[in-house]
């Protein structure tokens, strides 16, 4: 990026510029957004649908466009690709957009907003502007055509940076998973099927053993469904495994909210020492610069 052409002191400039040097140093497999070298205010991005979600696989790209005055003012927000949950090209309303300034926070970031704007996909949209809610179904097929190729959007430089980074996501993001009712419908069949099956077929096929590849199948079946497989153990005992796991799972992210909500308040609490302290270092200046034009001190000594 040719930062020559900006101007470096200007707060949100430089902010910007830090922005991307991080964005760049700490790369996501979650999402990846650039600036445009024409115009730094304005970031292409993708991200990736939440897994377990009916936009796993999926990769959506969207337009960030900071304000003159950020980070002190939010960005909006512009969604490029159909996903069932938001409109196309239309500023979406959420509580970190310019919908909402007054939820916005100087420390948030680039990065920040993209990770909430994650969050917010299997949120219920509430009539939000800028939301939508398809059926499950037609969020899943959108989702996997969104990986066929990336949304032609703006300028020739604005389509460069959109195909840059959907290649990279593409890199990182799985491909949709099987719908589970289309599965639990063939499962059904499946045993509809087996069910007719000559006894001494049934007999033979149990009599056959499990091969490496078939155990193998499994465990990757499990971890994905984030139990642990047991060998030996029965049924009851790996569901409870994975209950011990997904119960570890929430008291992580309860720990997570509750660590980032003390350092909100801490913060706070910081933020208000320094505006004091400020605002006396201010008086003390302002009282030695009315002491020395007032003859040094003798504005305090009596006329007699």
């Amino acid at each position: 990026m040719a930062d020559e052409r900006y101007n470096r002191k200007n707060p949100a400039v430089k902010r910007i510029l830090q922005e991307v040097k991080e964005m760049k140093a700490n790369p996501s497999d979650d999402f990846m957004s650039l600036p445009l070298e024409e115009n730094i205010f304005e970031w292409q991005f993708a991200i990736r649908g939440p897994s377990e979600t009916e936009f796993e696989g999926g990769i959506y790209h969207g337009r960030i466009q900071l304000p003159s005055d950020y980070p002190f003012k939010p960005p909006s927000f512009l969604l490029l690709t159909p996903s069932g949950r938001f409109e196309t090209n239309t500023k979406i309303c959420l509580s970190i957009s310019n919908y909402h300034p007054e939820h916005w926070q100087p420390s948030w970031s680039v990065r920040t907003a993209l990770v909430a704007l994650i969050a917010f996909m299997p949120s219920n949209p509430s009539g939000a502007i800028g939301s939508v809610d398809y059926p499950k179904e037609e969020r899943r097929a959108l989702a996997t055509k969104s990986r066929e190729s990336p949304p032609k959007y703006g300028s020739p430089e604005r389509q460069k940076v959109i195909d840059e980074i959907h290649q990279y996501m593409l890199s990182k993001t799985p491909s949709p998973k099987p719908n589970p009712e289309e599965c639990n419908k063939t499962s059904s069949a499946d045993s509809d099927d087996q069910s007719q099956t000559k006894p001494q077929d049934t007999e033979a096929a149990t009599a056959e053993p499990v091969t490496a590849v078939e155990e193998k199948v499994v465990d990757q079946i499990a971890e994905e469904a984030g139990q642990t497989v047991v060998p030996g153990a029965n049924a009851g005992e790996n569901v409870a495994a994975g209950d011990n796991r997904n119960g570890l799972v929430r008291q992580r992210e309860q720990a997570t909210v509750a660590v980032r909500a003390a350092q909100r308040r801490g913060d706070d609490r910081l933020f208000t020492w320094a505006a004091v302290g400020l605002t006396i270092a201010i008086v003390v200046l302002l009282l030695k610069k009315l002491v020395r034009s007032s003859g040094h001190g003798a504005l305090f000594m009596d006329e007699s």
